[in-house]
């Protein structure tokens, strides 16, 4: 008895390649971002997360500064114009044959011609096609496109570009591109089926006929997988796909002189040579007989009592309870209800079959044959040891907010009930701390009295210390000039605080706009976001000056390159004063209108005429480059002919 293994089993160059970009990636920068899963393997996405390759579904949940690994499978044009508008780097691992089709489909577009893709809908690789296309039809074989030929006979004369999946069985495209070469008037084809595909293909269809049992490894969700399990069905009597050699089992190669192996293109050479010698030792065992088994079997089986723990490997899945085998005679199974705390969980949502699985003995029934186990008894004996372990280790916990009491709230912590007092809430006093209720907070263990299942945590430490530490950091790299992103944290008449940080800043009413404001809250109010930088600060007394201006604009350069004399500017009335009135004529930049220019008759006070806040017209009639004052006349504009009146040197010194 043997077992033959085919030699294109296992990682193509495309995923070979993307896999070892992915990892050089990460090296480099120190972590990386992958759009949805590299490749189709679970197992080899959670080595690449495991060496800091994160994991997101779309281009808004990468952060900015971070690269992104773009999959095998080719992506989006919308997902790149996203990543392209955000500035984000980003490192294609695209197989160069799905590179190709897109370009292929592209050039198809803009000549006019209809896209024709023959392969799975919803793929990844399909959608990434699909999007240079305007229009484009997608058949999964000969069926669909004899259905959309006959839907409108005049799409008999539409140019057509038909390309294939990179895994597509071939007899599918072949039959389909056939169909429309014949059909249609102007039809291009390309074979875009993946040279080591098609040989993959060949191959396990060789196999399959030679063979008893034919066994394919690969992840379920892998489309060239998939096919190839297609295929061998068709060939062999018994075929098997499977991820891991632990779904393997000697009843499945009882009566079994030849045995096949193939795997796809996203299975990792290590998994492919573990299978292997399972399938050698399978084998073995079954010729043994199954007498001999059996008492192996019977060798192994182990006591069950009751309150002891017991590890198992689920093999079924129901509604209303999972079976496990722990190794012993009778058969183990837990109910729905003892699975979780949570009621309306459904076994299938947090098990699989082949999972291993932690559970305490409840009742052993040897007359019967059964034992009953529960996985709750066991999680809340674990969260009650950690909960005492955190104490100890003051150890930072998450939980959720579920309720309000007298003197403070609950906190749901692995669905053990803590009591935080009011005082460590973390709140102002007095503060409604129905505000926190189902949000997640981060909180230390204070106090446990497992016997009265009494936990007392406090969520002030851990905001004091993230503040402390916070502050720590703001301190320790401070410079003037540096800027920061704060926000405000209150206001006073003469200026705002700024938090940037766990510190809070002063940014004087100065400081706050090149324009003369009166109050703070003219330009900003609590809780806004300030972009704010360095002006001075004092480590000993604790004091940071901050600035909002933009120092880089000089405002009278600015008015300069803008205005010059004889222009009419529209300008902002900013203060009144008895000889006239101060004008904003750019930001930063006031003007006077002397009393004599405010109007074209005799007036006793500016405000007779004019209030603050109020947007005139005004003539620019002197400009004093030196002193950098300027004079500006609404009178000008009211008479021509209008006789000089009081001229800029009549301006006091201030007037600026």
């Amino acid at each position: 008895m043997r077992v033959i293994l085919a030699e294109s089993a296992g990682f193509c160059y495309g995923v070979e390649r993307a896999v070892e970009l992915a990892k050089k990636t990460a090296v480099e920068s120190g972590g990386c971002v992958m759009l949805g899963d590299l490749i189709h393997n679970a197992h080899v996405i959670a080595e690449l997360e495991a060496l800091g390759v994160r994991k997101v579904n779309a281009p808004e949940d990468v952060m900015d500064g971070e690269t992104v690994v773009l999959r095998s499978h080719g992506e989006r044009r919308e997902v790149l114009e996203a990543l392209k508008k955000r500035n984000i780097r980003w490192v294609s691992a695209a197989c160069p044959n799905v590179q190709r089709i897109q370009t292929l489909a592209a050039q198809a577009e803009e000549a006019g011609r209809q896209v024709i893709i023959i392969g799975e809908t919803h793929h990844p690789e399909i959608l990434g096609i699909a999007s240079y296309c305007s229009h484009p039809m997608i058949f999964g074989g000969p069926a669909e496109v004899w259905a959309w030929l006959k839907e409108e006979p005049g799409r008999r004369n539409t140019p057509v570009t038909v390309v294939a999946q990179t895994t597509c069985i071939r007899k599918l495209f072949e039959t389909s591109a056939k169909i429309l070469k014949k059909e249609c008037t102007n039809a291009k084809i390309f074979d875009t089926i993946c040279n080591a595909t098609h040989r993959r293909q060949s191959e396990a269809a060789d196999i399959a006929e030679r063979v008893d049992v034919m066994v394919v490894v690969g992840d379920r969700r892998s489309a060239n997988t998939k096919h190839l399990t297609e295929i061998c069905i068709e060939r062999c009597p018994c075929v098997l796909q499977i991820e891991r050699s632990d779904e393997l089992s000697p009843d499945f190669f009882n009566g079994c002189s030849v045995a096949g192996l193939t795997a796809g293109a996203s299975t990792p050479a290590g998994i492919i040579k573990e299978v292997y010698a399972t399938m050698s030792e399978e084998i073995k065992t079954a010729e043994g007989g199954e007498e001999s088994f059996e008492e192996l079997l019977n060798q192994s089986f182990k006591t069950l009592n009751t309150g002891e723990k017991v590890t198992g490997i689920v093999t079924a899945i129901g509604p209303t309870e999972v079976q496990v085998d722990v190794g012993a005679k009778q058969a183990a199974y837990i109910k729905a209800s003892e699975l979780s705390n949570d009621p309306n969980v459904k076994p299938e949502d947090i098990l699989k079959v082949g999972d291993e699985i932690e559970a305490y003995i409840v009742r052993v029934n040897d007359v019967e044959g059964y034992a009953e186990l529960s996985k709750k008894r066991l999680d809340a004996v674990k969260v009650w040891e950690n909960i005492e372990q955190a104490v100890e280790d003051k150890t930072v916990m998450e939980g959720n907010v579920t309720e309000v009491n007298k003197g403070g709230i609950v906190v749901s912590v692995k669905g053990v009930r803590v009591f935080v007092p009011a005082s460590q809430s973390g709140m102002p006093r007095g503060a409604n701390l129905e505000t926190m209720v189902k949000s997640n907070v981060q909180l230390r263990i204070t106090e446990v009295n497992r016997a009265r299942r009494r936990v007392v945590g406090s969520i002030r430490s851990v905001l004091d210390e993230a503040r402390k530490a916070a502050q720590e950091e703001v301190w320790n790299n401070i410079e003037v000039g540096k800027r920061y992103t704060g926000t405000v944290k209150s206001m006073t008449a003469y200026g705002v605080f700024v938090d940037i940080g766990g510190v809070d800043g002063m940014v004087h009413i100065s400081e706050l706009s090149w324009s003369r404001i009166k109050t703070p809250s003219e330009v900003c109010k609590v809780g806004d976001t300030l972009e704010v930088y360095v002006i001075s600060f004092d480590p000993e007394k604790h004091k940071i000056s901050l600035g909002v201006k933009d120092r880089s604009i000089n405002p009278w350069d600015v008015f300069m390159g803008k205005y010059q004399v004889g222009d009419v500017a529209k300008v902002r009335i900013v203060k009144l004063m008895t000889f006239g009135a101060f004008a904003e004529v750019v930001p930063g930049v006031d003007g006077l209108i002397h009393i004599s220019q405010i109007a074209d008759r005799r007036i006793e006070k500016p405000g007779d005429v004019l209030s603050e806040g109020q947007e005139v017209d005004a003539e620019i009639i002197a400009v004093d480059e030196e002193k950098k004052k300027i004079s500006l006349s609404i009178r000008a504009l009211l008479t021509p002919a209008a006789e000089e009146g009081a001229s800029s040197e009549d301006a006091p010194e201030d007037a600026e």
